[in-house]
């Protein structure tokens, strides 16, 4: 299929465009920055410089390639050391899930394009109460902060408008990406030992490693009903389970452990919630649907491979 792969040059991009092309789809692939089209082409990738917030570049690009399938995976994140103000940090990345997935869905119909794929996280849409793994259609978290306001709606934005404006929309919510290319502020956090456990560490999370994410995207590109996918691994952990363990493989000191209120006061209520309230999700759907599966069913096996190089 012609396959056209916006934020081609990102954490998850740059395993992606490879596989795409490795699975015999003619990928057309976006950057912002001109001094990466040539990491694109030697992908096997035809490379295109776009702002996609620029609406009518956004518009001559998608109908220049005339794709069949769009893969959105647009994010501007650059300095995630403090979550303070959520909504400060993605902002950039608020605009792409916003204003940039309006522009690509509505570039998909002016070049008659019938699937668009788009990427949201399903790491802060679970409602934070109940059982500790959550599908699909679950609730979004009904006790958003202030300071993440902005972006929950950003992400209901995308799960909400893919599927409604086009025929076989689909959205990806990852988990929380490890790997190659991916999360390295996490080990290097761990290893300075400034990410403590939190409170009792009771918040739940789900993983994927990246090139895990990678083969599900490509999967969902000729495979799946239109709708909301989790894509995570098959082993949902509290946090007091994966940190020590990541540490531990990582060759780091135990990570300190402190009290919420300590917590708050170091990094704020958000952090404090994913540390502790924060709820799993389940991938059974994407398993099924997709004919996918993860090559790391957990993080145990995944984190020791990540660390080992």
């Amino acid at each position: 299929m012609r396959v056209f792969v916006t934020g081609a040059t990102g954490a998850l991009g740059q395993h992606l465009v490879p596989g795409l092309v490795a699975a015999g789809h003619e990928v057309t692939a976006t950057t912002r920055t001109p001094g990466k089209a040539g990491q694109l082409r030697a992908a096997g990738a035809a490379p295109v410089v776009l702002d996609g917030l620029d609406r009518a570049a956004v518009l001559a690009a998608v109908q220049a390639a005339a794709p069949e399938v769009i893969v959105h995976q647009m994010t501007a994140l650059a300095d995630m050391r403090s979550l303070r103000n959520t909504d400060r940090v993605f902002a950039a990345t608020n605009e792409l899930r916003t204003r940039g997935t309006d522009n690509l869905l509505a570039a998909a119909a002016a070049a008659g394009t019938g699937r668009v794929i788009a990427q949201s996280y399903t790491g802060w849409t679970n409602e934070r109460s109940g059982g500790p793994v959550k599908a699909e259609n679950d609730p979004f978290d009904s006790r958003v902060l202030p300071s993440a306001a902005r972006t929950l709606a950003a992400i209901k934005h995308v799960e909400q408008t893919v599927p409604l404006q086009v025929s076989e929309g689909i959205v990806l919510r990852y988990g929380s990406f490890y790997g190659p290319g991916a999360s390295q502020i996490l080990l290097d956090l761990l290893r300075k030992r400034m990410l403590p456990v939190i409170g009792g560490g009771t918040g739940i999370w789900s993983f994927i490693e990246i090139t895990d994410a990678a083969a599900a995207t490509i999967a969902a590109v000729d495979r799946g009903a239109p709708g909301v996918y989790n894509v995570v691994d098959s082993d949902p952990a509290p946090v007091t389970d994966w940190l020590p363990y990541l540490a531990r493989v990582a060759g780091a000191k135990p990570p300190l452990r402190v009290p919420a209120w300590l917590g708050r006061l170091l990094a704020g209520e958000f952090v404090v919630n994913q540390m502790t309230t924060a709820r799993g999700s389940s991938n059974e759907k994407a398993r099924k649907d997709l004919g996918w599966e993860p090559r790391y069913a957990s993080w145990r096996e995944g984190f020791r491979d990540w660390v080992a190089g």
